[in-house]
């Protein structure tokens, strides 16, 4: 029993050994580079399994660039998978190039592939261009008509911008932006409509493409649809706009009058006072003119009469007025 143990763990170790010997000696992997006539040593990948490199991710890409014929060594494919590039995606636009004569150096490919983009995409762009469908652009002619405008641009990877170079989105802006201008320039909505390709010869012709990543071969006009009066819709806001200004203006004026003839109403009401005041102070008047003799008692008795005597001819003219 004791015997039978030890050697179950006598097994169990060296198989453990094997696994462990194995997985930092990729003998496989080291048979299948020699196979393909890629001289790869086999410390080389002991390295890089300490090195935390997948030897595998290193040494198929290699394979194949070797079968491809191109000059790429273990170090500089390493080196670009601990920069955190994509080594088999760099081989295969290599080799992709190479079919399609574009010169395309490994230097150059992997600074594309660490800058982000897919310079497989990239290379096959070149190869085979690129057609970018804009978005409907509004545009307004002088006459005031809007035009809805979609294009389809053509374009073609330029390798030697795709670093630093800007995208689609700049070429769609771009592009956008010329047919703006170019139907804003037009008298009449009509001269749009009948030469739809006059928008592609501007647009083209203002290299459009400078500083992006592409190269812009062609721009069609796909659809030219007629959209709103924008001249007359404005005109009628404006005139709306006019209109509210002068009922504002003259609900101001009436405001005003109410006010002003209000005011007059008050300052009567007080002049009336002030007469009601005036008429309250004639008896005391009176009173005081006889008290002091300025005044004697005939002289009232006169006065009355007169102002009785004034009364009735008031009286009589009135009913004399209403007869008639």
């Amino acid at each position: 029993m004791v015997i039978g143990a030890s050697l179950l763990i006598g097994a169990v170790l060296f198989i453990v050994a094997i696994m462990i010997f194995l997985h930092f000696v990729p003998l496989g992997l080291w048979i299948s580079a020699m196979a393909a006539g890629v001289n790869v040593g086999i410390f080389t990948l002991v390295g890089m399994r300490l090195r935390r490199v997948n030897p595998t991710q290193i040494v198929l890409p290699l394979v194949k660039a070797n079968k491809a014929g191109l000059s790429v060594n273990v170090n500089q494919l390493e080196a670009h998978y601990l920069a955190g590039g994509d080594v088999n995606r760099v081989v295969d636009a290599l080799i992709a190039a190479e079919r399609a004569s574009i010169p395309l150096t490994f230097e150059r490919s992997a600074a594309i592939d660490l800058a982000g983009r897919d310079v497989l995409e990239a290379v096959q762009m070149s190869v085979n261009p690129k057609v970018i469908e804009t978005p409907i652009i509004s545009a307004v002619a002088k006459n005031g008509i809007e035009l809805r405008v979609r294009a389809r641009v053509t374009v073609r990877a330029n390798i030697d911008r795709l670093v630093g170079g800007s995208g689609e989105q700049t070429v769609i802006a771009r592009v956008g932006e010329g047919i703006v201008t170019t139907v804003g320039s037009s008298k009449e909505h009509t001269d749009v409509l009948e030469n739809p390709d006059h928008i592609s010869r501007t647009v083209l012709a203002k290299g459009l493409d400078a500083g992006t990543a592409f190269e812009i071969l062609s721009i069609d006009i796909a659809d030219v649809d007629v959209g709103r009066n924008i001249g007359a819709e404005l005109m009628t806001d404006q005139a709306e706009a006019d209109k509210k200004i002068a009922q504002a203006r003259a609900e101001e004026r009436r405001a005003m009058a109410v006010a002003k003839e209000q005011e007059m109403k008050a300052y009567t009401q007080e002049m009336q006072a002030k007469v009601v005041e005036a008429q309250a102070e004639v008896p005391q008047a009176l009173s005081e003119a006889l008290r002091q003799g300025h005044m004697g008692v005939m002289d009232y008795y006169n006065m009355n009469n007169i102002m009785a005597d004034t009364k009735m001819r008031e009286s009589l003219s009135g009913q004399d007025q209403e007869g008639k």
